[in-house]
């Protein structure tokens, strides 16, 4: 069997594990522990703090620091409310197309790293190819921290990662951070005919809304001093708002969740935060100061950090020569790259497959862009042999 056959294969074998980021990823772990048992290749697992899901780590090649990362994620997306035209989690292959989900984001590199695995064995590797497979990236992009910490004690510290996100395989160095906030309103409930006599929930969010817009617009106005974005600013979004109970009822309770998403080395996110505080400090004062226990809180629920562009880092240099370009791309989308780069390990994103095509229903990889990645990892074989 070939690499690119048995990187298909892994690809369903993969795709079959139902890894949602609200289910366990376990049973998938465990398959791959198994399977780099077979190959003799050592690996560490590290569970999360509720024991139901976790990260992996494997070592190709020496021991040492100074070796390359490959970095992918276990979960998916959802299926819910998704028009399939066959089962999610069977690989179907059409033409050249091989659907699932999960197949494009990001098994399909994920199960090419692993196809890799007796190749990288054979080479003679003067410096090691790490495997790693993280989870919850769909949702918080925390699943790597734990071992990302051992790096430099228990773990080698690598010299360069490249996440596998899909780009078609061009190598990317930047993208935006993300910051997602709740914020929560407690007002005084009173029949609305009483209004003056309450203090609404409701009102007050609507209020925190439209300063939260009028900020968005000022982040438009600020722009991308990089050019390199679409959308060319940073962005404000509110996704979704929840409160009152009936008409006539001045509300008690109002919440809405939203997210600044910011363009790497600016402070959109600490420039929002503070402007919505200062709003939000007035409204507490005007609405809620003659009603004990109400008023407005907004907490932070995730902050993943941005991709910012490191050129000429050994990341950006190796993964251009591999991809066999001479520039680099800027993606729309957030991942766990920053996470490395924030411990100080320099990183780029380079997977195959189109981002179109991820979270969708029918998701899909092309049968070349995994070959394309299979001589992406051979041509890296060669370079930590010399």
């Amino acid at each position: 069997m070939s690499t690119l056959e048995r990187a298909i294969e892994l690809t369903g074998r993969l795709v079959a594990f139902d890894t949602e980021s609200s289910k366990t990823n376990l049973p998938l772990i465990d398959f791959v522990a198994d399977y780099l048992r077979e190959q003799g290749v050592s690996f560490v697992v590290a569970p999360n703090a509720a024991g139901d899901k976790a990260a992996l780590f494997a070592t190709i090649g020496p021991n040492v620091d100074g070796g390359i990362v490959l970095s992918g994620h276990t979960d998916v997306v959802p299926v819910a409310g998704q028009s399939w035209t066959g089962d999610p989690f069977t690989l179907r292959r059409q033409g050249e197309r091989l659907i699932g989900r999960g197949a494009v984001d990001m098994k399909g590199f994920a199960a090419v790293c692993l196809a890799m695995t007796p190749e990288f064995k054979a080479a003679a590797l003067k410096r090691p190819v790490h495997i790693f497979l993280s989870y919850d990236e769909e949702t918080t992009c925390l699943g790597p921290l734990d071992l990302i910490a051992r790096f430099g004690g228990a773990l080698p510290r690598p010299g360069a990662a490249v996440i596998g996100e899909p780009t078609s395989m061009r190598v990317a160095d930047a993208h935006k951070s993300v910051t997602t906030y709740v914020t929560k309103v407690v007002g005084h409930e009173i029949h609305s005919a009483n209004l003056h006599r309450g203090a609404s929930a409701v009102h007050a969010a609507l209020l925190l809304a439209g300063e939260l817009l009028r900020l968005g617009e000022e982040l438009v106005a600020k722009g991308d001093p990089t050019g390199r974005f679409d959308p060319p600013y940073s962005s404000l979004h509110i996704g979704a708002i929840h409160g009152g109970t009936a008409r006539n009822i001045v509300a008690r309770d109002c919440a809405f969740h939203w997210e600044v998403r910011g363009v790497p080395g600016t402070d959109a996110a600490a420039f929002v935060e503070e402007r919505l505080a200062a709003f939000a400090r007035r409204l507490n004062e005007r609405y809620f100061a003659p009603f004990p226990g109400t008023g407005i809180t907004t907490e932070i629920e995730v902050a993943v950090p941005g991709l910012a562009p490191q050129p000429g880092s050994p990341a950006e240099t190796l993964a251009l020569r591999l991809a066999r370009a001479n520039h680099t791309v800027a993606v729309p989308y957030a991942s766990e790259a920053g996470q490395f780069q924030q411990a100080g390990i320099a990183s780029v994103i380079c997977g195959p497959g189109r981002i179109d095509e991820a979270h969708q229903p029918d998701e899909y990889i092309e049968v070349a862009q995994l070959a394309a990645c299979v001589e992406f990892m051979r041509s890296l074989a060669k370079e930590l042999d010399a």
